[in-house]
């Protein structure tokens, strides 16, 4: 175990992080940067609770400048960082209103309508079909669909539960009654109890039990590797040439409801987007045609202005 693991203002930071509402995934990236800034200055440097200011800028500076990371990924130690020093230590340095990255904030990679079906024809097992099928139609991340219990869907309702969205937060999205009747017969299939998409196991195929009974009895949920894998296998035989990956299907979930004109209030609810902001950056790649918009003006013009003309004349 490192030194700084076993400090005690390491201990410090873990129970205070521990207290907060943060998810498990979100601690243990915490506690890794506040681990690596400690381990920058060892083994002769001073601890975690003796390290200065400038020291503490040096480090994010060499993660800028030198490992030459992303704005995102700076930001991400920065964050950790400064909870430990500003709200553990009570240090309120000037750094923290000083340090200033430079963020790119790409667009994100989006598939047609076409090539979502192609990608999705040309998926050859049952259960990744099912898995990447929802994705696309309710925009979920993966690992929220992969956490689905077959009690997450109401269709009395008509909408999906994600129970631990990210940042631990519950939503409901809408669920066609098409896809709640693929996902039953699915189910059917395997009929485990516990989740919607469980995994196989591994060496189920030498146990001498179908696909289905090992489903069945699986105690864990379809692993995200598995779904990576299987799509890094249709992207060899789909035919489309721009990259993607699972997570594209989102993307492509929320341009593809924004083009149909749904409200960007409404997918950035269904995407369960804290910020609007996240949302609006779909609006960059929408195919809204210009025949569309020419229809569209055409309609306004004989709504508003030619009815005023009309009032107007009968005066």
């Amino acid at each position: 175990m490192s030194k700084t693991k076993t400090s005690k203002t390491y201990a410090q930071f873990y129970a205070h992080v521990h207290s907060k509402a943060h998810s498990p995934r979100s601690r243990e990236v915490y506690l890794r940067w506040v681990e690596r800034l400690g381990e920058y200055y060892q083994p002769d440097g001073p601890g975690l609770r003796r390290l200065s200011e400038r020291q503490v800028l040096d480090f994010l500076i060499y993660l800028r400048d030198d490992q030459k990371l992303a704005g995102s990924t700076v930001n991400q130690a920065l964050v950790p960082i400064r909870i430990l020093y500003r709200d553990v230590l009570e240090r309120d340095w000037r750094l923290w209103y000083e340090f200033t990255l430079q963020r790119r904030e790409p667009l994100p990679s989006v598939l047609t309508r076409d090539e979502v079906h192609r990608v999705l024809s040309n998926v050859h097992e049952g259960r990744f079909r099912a898995v990447l099928s929802l994705i696309y139609h309710c925009g979920l991340r993966l690992s929220e669909a992969l956490q689905l219990k077959p009690t997450d869907i109401d269709s009395q309702r008509g909408v999906i539960r994600i129970r631990h969205g990210k940042g631990d937060k519950a939503r409901e999205v809408p669920i066609c009654m098409s896809m709640v009747q693929r996902l039953r017969d699915f189910w059917k299939h395997h009929q485990n109890p516990d989740w919607l998409f469980p995994g196989v196991g591994r060496g189920w195929k030498q146990s001498g039990i179908s696909q289905g009974e090992a489903m069945g009895r699986s105690k864990k949920p379809m692993s995200s590797s598995a779904v990576q894998m299987a799509m890094r296998t249709i992207r060899g035989n789909s035919g489309v040439k721009k990259p993607y990956t699972v997570h594209t299907l989102r993307h492509s979930f929320a341009t593809h409801l924004l083009e149909d004109g749904v409200s960007i209030r409404q997918v950035s609810r269904y995407l369960g987007h804290t910020d609007l902001k996240s949302t609006l950056v779909y609006l960059h790649v929408t195919e809204l045609s210009e025949e569309g918009g020419r229809q569209a003006q055409a309609k306004l013009y004989k709504q508003v202005i030619e009815q005023a003309l009309r009032r107007r004349r009968r005066r």
